[in-house]
């Protein structure tokens, strides 16, 4: 698997569409974190995809 990163500038204006708040970046899942809203939104070859239905729900 190829590793891509995201644009840091992008990662810094990013914000959950659900939840309006900041995300965390998980390098290793390759996924933005909305604690919030408990979803993890998949990054597909370094483009971050922030659609809630493609989010994973976050377990507890």
């Amino acid at each position: 698997m190829s590793e891509h990163t995201v644009d840091p500038k992008l990662l810094e204006i990013l914000v959950c569409p659900v939840t309006k708040k900041a995300l965390e970046y998980d390098k290793e899942h390759q996924e933005l974190i909305s604690r919030d809203a408990k979803l993890a939104y998949p990054i597909r070859d370094g483009i971050p995809i922030m659609l809630p239905e493609e989010a994973r729900p976050l377990e507890d």
